[in-house]
């Protein structure tokens, strides 16, 4: 159940905020000011998707 409801959040936030979601790793995990490629945003964005879509669906597969 955490599991989902954190995919659920976190996929949110990808689908609505990409470029949020993705500079705030990117200063995380690099000491420069690199310019992620455009495209970064769009497979974000589509990650989101994908986890928005396995947390609303992933209660009907197991029967909970």
């Amino acid at each position: 159940m955490f599991l989902r409801v954190t995919a659920l959040a976190f996929g949110l936030a990808e689908l609505l905020a990409p470029r949020r979601v993705v500079d705030f790793w990117m200063a995380l995990a690099t000491d420069d000011d690199g310019e992620p490629r455009s495209w970064i945003y769009t497979a974000a964005r589509i990650e989101g998707v994908l986890l928005v879509l396995w947390a609303l669906t992933r209660g009907r597969s197991d029967g909970s």
